[in-house]
């Protein structure tokens, strides 16, 4: 199976937050479209059913991609950790 680029999953994660944060404040068709767009693309990407799926699995990938001592070193040089970007 092949793995999504890390960069792209961060992407949709980060996206999907925005939505979901944007929609909580105001309600407005546009947004859930754009919300309902991106769930669907993270689920596809994560092979997963559900948003909650998809957002725990995409979590895991770039934890993992986090800890391999290569990427680790290239992505945070200083030694911090990132945090999660799932709601």
């Amino acid at each position: 199976m092949l793995e999504p680029d890390p960069k792209v999953v961060r992407e949709l994660l980060t996206r999907y937050a925005s939505l979901r944060i944007a929609q909580a404040e105001r309600e407005r068709p546009a947004t859930a479209r754009e919300l309902a767009d991106v769930s669907y693309t993270l689920c596809v990407m994560m092979a997963t059913t559900t948003i909650h799926e998809a957002v725990a699995k995409a979590d895991a990938l770039l934890l993992a991609k986090e800890r391999t001592p290569d990427t680790a070193r290239a992505a945070h040089p200083d030694g911090e950790s990132g945090l999660s970007l799932a709601v």
